[in-house]
């Protein structure tokens, strides 16, 4: 962080914070919870023009909802092997192929698979709340900083480290 002011250290925090919350998310839409989602396809990636490519730029990604909420479908656009790299990722899917739409049908959810799912999505939280502490504690530490230079003012310090505690919609009462 690089900022000389309060305004610019707020705006710095928010976009670290919203950043590592819009990565939570993305990751949390790649888990696989026995329904057809648009993100579950999302880690896998396909052996095309001499490189690993990521799925969803060589196929088409069809809406669960059109057909079931069961099943996801791709429709392949370009190269070959999306059934193999389905196969080979760690989703446990097993996708068939009818020469134009690759359907990929998902199993519902044992209960050991569901306490493991459980685990792994606490962990992904966790790993998201220490993101965002990571980027208040920076925050803190070049208020401190910034305060050491002389560049702002105890009142400042002090606002600007409850304003990094809270939303800004929050007020104070």
């Amino acid at each position: 962080m690089d900022v000389n002011d309060l305004k610019g250290l707020y705006a710095e925090v928010n976009k670290r914070m919203s950043a590592a919350i819009d990565h939570l998310k993305h990751e949390l839409a790649g888990v696989r919870t026995g329904r057809a989602t648009a993100g579950i396809l999302d880690p896998v990636h396909v052996e095309a023009y001499g490189s690993r490519m990521p799925l969803n730029q060589l196929g088409e990604p069809l809406d669960p909802r059109a057909d079931d909420d069961r099943r996801a479908a791709v429709r392949p656009v370009a190269a070959r092997g999306h059934r193999k790299a389905i196969r080979a990722s760690d989703l446990g899917l097993n996708p068939s192929n009818d020469g134009k739409v690759v359907r990929i049908p998902i199993p519902p959810l044992t209960e050991e698979r569901r306490k493991e799912l459980s685990r792994h999505v606490h962990k992904m939280s966790e790993e998201g709340r220490n993101g965002v502490r990571l980027v208040r504690r920076d925050a803190n530490e070049r208020l401190k900083k910034l305060l050491k230079d002389h560049k702002i003012s105890e009142d400042d310090e002090r606002k600007g480290s409850t304003r990094s505690r809270r939303s800004p919609t929050t007020t104070s009462r």
